[in-house]
């Protein structure tokens, strides 16, 4: 009878038992420590029932929407932070002073004030004021309950779309500061080789980045930019302090009202692993992509 091919992705080696004996042991002697050092006693039946429990017109389960809302916001939020840090890391490299100099203020503002501090200022000073500046206060704030599926899945509910949208702004802001350097790191590798080729060639400066540059610069901007927008999956956990409900508020109030402390919070913990989890071999498949005109044929 023929042996079982295993995929070579998937064979593991001394290391890899190892660690997942470490791992085993380090959570059955949490486990162990929590029931008799602490007398913590597990329910993990209610929990899931808690966090499985619709609403009381049949909505989605109050846990689940809150992951439904990190997701939304994450992935609007990557949406934002990308555009505007590829714009801030050409304009970092700008010839042009008036472009480089409020680039490089902006990136070296927000990297160098902590998160959780920027969330304050920009949420209570900020958006308050943006929101009517932009023309945006009569959509966000006045628009009727009842909405379209497509607007509601990829929105949400209409009551809570102010703070959807300041809640992408912030982590979008923040995550834009440090996409913007590794934009402008990955361009800066190119080798000037290729920006001579680039310029034998005759293309214009926008032909020369867009069918040179970026793609050659794609490659190694790729791995840094994954690491970043699965920091700003976990980051956003962070806007649960200015009352967004996504997966950490619903969290909190989940487990405060049912004195299943670590259940749900270990509930919580598993639906970041996911998210990030998926994020991180979507990225690795992009790597591979991006780097198969390296690859040697």
């Amino acid at each position: 009878m023929p042996g079982i091919n295993i995929p070579a992705r998937l064979k593991l080696n001394k290391l890899d038992g190892v660690l997942i004996l470490l791992i085993v042991a380090a959570i059955s002697w949490l486990w162990y420590r929590s029931s008799a050092g602490i007398h913590y006693q597990w329910n993990w039946d209610k929990a899931f029932t808690l966090v499985m429990t619709p609403g009381r017109n049949g909505e989605l389960p109050y846990f689940f929407q809150g992951l439904l809302a990190t997701l939304r916001l994450s992935l609007w939020g990557m949406f934002f932070a990308g555009l505007l840090g590829l714009v801030l890391g050409l304009a970092r490299r700008s010839t042009w002073f008036f472009l480089r100099l409020p680039a490089q203020a902006y990136i070296q503002l927000v990297r160098n004030i902590p998160p959780l501090v920027f969330v304050f200022i920009f949420y209570f000073f900020i958006s308050s004021q943006l929101i009517p500046a932009l023309g945006l206060e009569n959509v966000l704030r006045n628009t009727p309950a009842k909405i379209n599926p497509w607007q509601s899945f990829l929105f949400g509910p209409a009551k809570l779309w102010e703070n959807l949208f300041s809640g992408i702004l912030c982590v979008g802001l923040i995550a834009a500061a440090y996409i913007a350097e590794i934009v402008r790191s990955g361009i800066d590798a190119i080798a000037k080789g290729q920006w001579e080729a680039a310029d034998s060639l005759g293309l214009s400066r926008l032909d020369r980045f867009r069918f040179i540059i970026f793609p050659q610069a794609l490659s190694g901007i790729v791995p840094p930019l994954a690491g970043q927008f699965i920091s700003l999956v976990k980051d956003s956990s962070i806007i649960s302090l200015i009352s967004i409900q996504e997966l950490t508020f619903v969290g909190s109030e989940i487990a405060n009202s049912s004195g299943l402390i670590f259940e749900i919070w270990l509930l919580v913990g598993a639906g970041y692993l996911i998210l990030c989890f998926g994020l991180s071999v979507l990225f690795s498949s992009l790597e591979k992509h991006s780097q198969r005109h390296y690859q040697i044929r």
